[in-house]
């Protein structure tokens, strides 16, 4: 009976501290992508990139070509990471070492290979922008306009992760569920959720896209960040005519649920079948 505790409460300890780490790397992610871009215009420090130097001349540059090159080497790590560890042959693996964790340790190494991303991300400051917004009065109010934007770019995207069971996409449902011997909690979805699990698990596109190209100033670093996430996140997604059927199905019974609470209350169960 002790080594079913000490086991529970070590899978218990493994989830927590995933979630913790994943929670400050989602942070950092946000004020990487988001934040620092846009106040960097608004606190009028040193340009992020020049503008005087002609993109033959700047391309030419070794200290610009390392910092490329070191920048697509850390995003293909990235993708390498993110890639692997979801191919079916090698999540099997990840299954069969780590068991009911394995969901856990791959967001631990996804958030520790984008902490390794940020840390190791080289500006490119010896480069011309692809724009940059510095005329009166847009240098001040499209700043503004973008931190607006962003801001609820990424209170949609922390919505959504919510309604797509947080928890069961951390790994956290997994060791709950095991603790208390109901099993595998993605098994109790219906066919259909499982169907456009396996299809859709990064279900912000648009808003992360938003992010990613919506910014006062767009240094060449940046050119390459947006442009390798966005590929990447286009090839990762395969919806099909199912899936958003399914989708739009779960958003009117949530509809008529939140419209009749006292109605719907009885049917919590199968008009949640995403939770």
């Amino acid at each position: 009976m002790a080594s079913v505790t000490f086991r529970d409460g070590f899978l218990c300890v493994s989830a927590l501290i995933t979630f913790v780490f994943v929670f400050v790397t989602g942070a950092d992610f946000v004020r990487f992508v988001s934040f620092r871009a846009i106040n960097h215009n608004l606190s009028g420090a040193a340009p992020l990139c020049r503008d005087s130097v002609p993109w033959s001349v700047a391309l030419r540059d070794g200290v610009v070509q390392k910092a490329v090159a070191v920048d697509v080497l850390l995003l293909v790590v990235f993708s390498l990471q993110h890639s692997l560890l979801a191919w079916t042959p090698v999540k099997r693996v990840c299954q069969s070492v780590f068991g009911i964790l394995s969901r856990s340790v791959y967001c631990f190494t996804t958030a520790a290979a984008l902490q390794i991303l940020m840390q190791y991300w080289r500006p490119i400051t010896s480069a011309p922008c692809l724009w940059s917004v510095s005329s009166a009065p847009w240098e001040i109010w499209f700043p503004l306009i973008c931190f607006i934007v962003h801001f609820l770019c990424w209170a949609i995207i922390c919505s959504i992760l919510l309604i797509f069971d947080y928890p069961e996409l951390l790994g956290i449902k997994q060791v709950y569920y095991e603790c208390l011997g109901l099993g595998d909690p993605l098994l109790l979805k219906s066919e259909r959720a499982q169907r456009l699990y396996s299809h859709l698990r990064h279900p912000v596109c648009v808003e992360l896209l938003t992010v990613l190209w919506l910014l006062p100033s767009f240094p060449l670093d940046r050119l390459l960040l947006a442009v390798f996430l966005t590929v990447y996140l286009i090839l990762a997604h395969s919806l099909d005519k199912q899936d958003c059927a399914y989708l739009r199905h779960q958003l009117r019974n949530k509809l008529q649920l939140f419209s009749t609470p006292l109605e719907g209350s009885e049917q919590t169960n199968d008009n949640n079948k995403l939770e």
